[in-house]
């Protein structure tokens, strides 16, 4: 097939372009830079340029392809303090390349996240959505309403799956959350945590997370919600102990409000419980994770090597 790929020179994209390519797929990956385009054809696939703003170009890119495996988002925009505008062209991308698509009953996957689903236990794929859609103006109700949308395109004729990633997609090379936790530990002195640090986030290996990406295109139904789970919730303060282990730097207990001013943008997300299954998932596409563990990942040596 000819898949068309948004967010293709990103983290996760790159290694599901790898993937893809790996199992005799023709990629078209979205590049918005030189650079991008370059690693794009480097790797072995063909070019779209452009960026998630121009909806027009992504719908003709969507209409060309066999189907779309949509990973981009502007976490650049969001970070910089207008999620909601990173939202709305999120959703307005969405709407183009399912009308391209619809009544072709070819495969679209919508990637989103899981930030805010637990309460008290790891959240499940059939569970969340339109709870969370309904809180509004928040990040996770804002991309759990696009998540939707994309589901309902099953009405016009498209099958369309949503896979949800969670926090931490881990690996040597990682520029995420966990590198992000790394670099401020050392700058600060400090591996931080909230309260006492027993909030979980569930995590997986970017090998993983790329493998059923492509799974998630090729075979789940229509309607499919997905979790890219392997660590369903390693507590927060296990994480801070073993960064602090390798970069001999105490631990310490944060308040909220600490938290906000120590961990910058991050600092409304750290304390949150952010657990969740994959059982599902593994059951209906046949996925298991066989890359190494959070922790794993954590005691090897590239997340110190790699920060200056």
């Amino acid at each position: 097939m000819q898949i068309f790929v948004t967010g293709a020179s990103g983290w996760i994209g790159s290694a599901a372009v790898a993937e893809l390519l790996e199992s005799g797929h023709h990629v078209v990956g979205l590049a918005r830079s030189d650079t991008s385009a370059e690693r794009l054809e480097a790797a072995g696939a063909a070019v779209q340029r452009g960026d998630l703003t121009d909806p027009a170009n992504l719908a003709a890119a969507a209409a060309r392809s066999d189907g779309v495996l949509h990973l981009g988002f502007q976490h650049d925009v969001a970070w910089r303090g207008d999620f909601v505008q990173a939202a709305a062209n999120e959703r307005a991308a969405v709407e183009a390349m399912g009308a391209a698509l619809a009544g072709s009953d070819r495969p679209f996957v919508l990637a989103s996240g899981m930030i805010g689903l637990a309460r008290g236990r790891p959240a499940t794929e059939d569970e969340g959505l339109a709870a969370t859609a309904q809180v509004r103006n928040n990040p996770a109700g804002l991309r759990a309403a696009t998540a939707l949308l994309a589901l309902s395109l099953r009405g016009i004729g498209v099958r369309s799956r949503v896979l949800r990633f969670p926090p931490t997609v881990h690996g040597d090379g990682d520029h995420g959350f966990i590198r992000t936790l790394v670099q401020l530990a050392r700058e600060r002195g400090v591996a931080a945590y909230v309260g006492e640090g027993t909030n979980r986030w569930a995590a997986v290996h970017r090998s993983d997370a790329a493998r059923l990406a492509r799974l998630a295109l090729e075979s789940a139904p229509a309607g499919s919600v997905l979790h890219a789970v392997a660590d369903e919730g390693v507590a927060l303060h296990v994480i801070a102990e073993t960064m602090a282990r390798h970069l001999e730097l105490p631990t310490a207990s944060l308040s909220p409000a600490q938290a906000v001013e120590h961990f910058g943008h991050l600092g409304h997300f750290v304390g949150l419980d952010s657990a969740s299954t994959a059982s599902s998932t593994r059951a209906l596409l046949g996925w298991e994770p066989k890359g190494p563990s959070l922790l794993e990942d954590l005691e090897a040596d590239h997340y110190y090597r790699h920060v200056p």
